[in-house]
């Protein structure tokens, strides 16, 4: 089944101990898209500038990616740039500058308003509950991702959207600042009385956790030598988790382990180059391949 993926499209220049690059093609629905196309066809709806030519374009048109929703404005493309320390889990941002992204009101196409897998990445709650507003029936399945400055700054916004969504993912520091808890099994259990009936927590590179109910599922994070560039890692997570599932079109607890695999699979393949490069010249062959060496990471009998 499609995937609905909603937005920010923008340019970074990242800085890293492996080394530069300037103002390459980014931004959290962009890293979704292309790890979830690896799966299943995607609809994307974004706003980008004059800045962003036919190059750029090319990158969603290669793949199963329907662009109709990205939304062409005068003006610059969003841009961020920012610095990674030595250890890579600790980031500076240098420059963030919204640009056409200030005015960014996600419109769907007609033929978007049918979709039953919903993804919305990390922007204002309120577009994030106008979008599903625009959705015509209950998609089958609904995630979201959110970052401190939304939960501290929009705190009321936030919960009126978490009441709409089946799945949040976030990573463990805001899924303690959301709920107050700093035990991440009891901070699971506040973020069900908000809504959601799944967390999935993002640990970088100490993999990740799925908790639902009174279950617990921690994927591994594979072990890299070299690690270049950790923007859109956990974007690359949300797609191959998300593309997982809108491909099998079911949301059992086996499906979902599948899916925090094959998102810990893009999570991994994300970082061993800079912004989107892994991404884009991957084979479905190399993901299956590496889905196998996580099921062997964690394989034991008792």
């Amino acid at each position: 089944m499609p995937l609905l993926v909603v937005g920010s499209i923008a340019f970074d220049s990242v800085e890293t101990p492996r080394g530069k690059v300037d103002r390459m093609l980014g931004g959290a629905a962009t890293y979704v898209a292309l790890a979830a196309s690896q799966f299943t066809p995607v609809r994307v709806v974004g706003i980008v500038g004059d800045d962003f030519g036919a190059e750029d374009a090319r990158v969603f048109e290669k793949r199963r990616i329907d662009t109709g929703g990205i939304e062409h404005a005068p003006g610059k493309t969003f841009f961020w740039a920012g610095r990674y320390n030595v250890n890579m889990n600790e980031r500076t941002t240098l420059v963030t500058e919204l640009n056409v992204f200030s005015g960014f009101r996600p419109k769907l196409p007609d033929s978007y308003r049918n979709s039953r897998f919903v993804f919305l990445a990390n922007i204002d709650p309120s577009l994030q509950l106008s979008v599903l507003q625009q959705v015509r029936i209950r998609p089958k399945l609904v995630a979201m991702d959110t970052m401190n400055y939304w939960i501290e700054g929009a705190p009321k916004e936030l919960r009126k959207v978490l009441r709409h969504v089946d799945i949040l993912v976030i990573n463990d520091d805001e899924a303690r600042q959301l709920t107050g808890e700093h035990n991440l099994t009891r901070a699971a259990k506040s973020v069900f009385r908000m809504g959601p009936r799944i967390l999935v927590i993002k640990r970088g590179e100490h993999g990740a956790l799925m908790l639902s109910g009174n279950s617990i599922f921690s994927a591994p994070a594979f072990p890299l030598e070299k690690v270049c560039d950790p923007t859109g890692a956990g974007d690359s997570f949300a797609g191959g988790f998300m593309g997982h599932l809108a491909q099998v079109g079911r949301i059992n607890p086996g499906a979902l382990r599948r899916a925090m695999i094959y998102g810990s699979v893009m999570g991994s393949f994300a970082v061993e180059q800079f912004g989107l490069k892994r991404i884009q010249a991957l084979r479905l062959q190399e993901i299956n391949q590496r889905a196998g060496k996580f099921a062997q990471l964690t394989q034991f009998e008792l």
